[in-house]
């Protein structure tokens, strides 16, 4: 009788050890996978949630994520008649959302749309400048320059300033400004625009 209790707690016990063990890898396994999930993959699983942006210069954004590409954001407004905001993913500091938001984007965390996913945030901007959309350019240094897009380039665009008001013509413009990426915090289309 003695030996079936000892039998029974060496099997005990050799259980509990092998259940320790398992939860270790899966803990391992768990934070091996966290660590290869990036920013642009946890957007992704947060489309269609409200969140704020915080961004370079101290600009705060909120809204609804719209759409998410390769290098950039996109946050609609319930509150503005304008387009969206887009913000290049250099700018974003930090994402305030509710927890269960912030655990589901880790668990959830998903390439996206293979088509999106390789539309840059320079394709973005030339798209606003075909269609001629109005924009606000929010500068990582807090500044704010309106106006509309003549060209965007690799990792610039030509702005060309005017009144987002009124429409761009050669009467209207005040100045020109050829503005790099890096010193882009967010550009807002002040005009309804659909992201490509």
């Amino acid at each position: 009788m003695r030996w079936d209790r000892f039998f029974e707690d060496l099997e005990d016990q050799l259980d509990s050890e092998w259940e320790a063990e398992r939860a270790a890898l899966d803990t391992e396994a768990e934070r091996l996978r966290l660590s290869r999930i990036e920013l642009h993959d946890r957007l992704v699983a947060l489309l269609d949630h409200d969140l704020a942006l915080d961004l370079h210069g101290g600009t705060s954004l909120t809204g609804r994520m719209t759409a998410v590409g390769a290098d950039w954001c996109a946050l609609a407004s319930e509150a503005r008649r304008s387009g969206p905001v887009i913000a290049p993913l250099h700018a974003v500091t930090a994402l305030a959302l509710p927890h269960a938001a912030l655990l589901a984007s880790a668990r959830d965390a998903a390439p996206g749309e293979t088509l999106r996913r390789r539309m840059t945030f320079g394709f973005v901007l030339r798209d606003l400048a075909r269609r001629r959309v109005p924009v606000t350019v929010h500068l990582a240094d807090g500044r704010q320059l309106t106006g509309t897009i003549d060209r965007a380039g690799a990792d610039h665009l030509d702005l060309a300033l005017h009144d987002t008001a009124a429409p761009r013509h050669p009467h209207s413009v005040t100045g020109h400004r050829l503005v790099t990426f890096t010193a882009i915090a967010a550009v807002r289309a002040d005009a309804p625009a659909e992201i490509p």
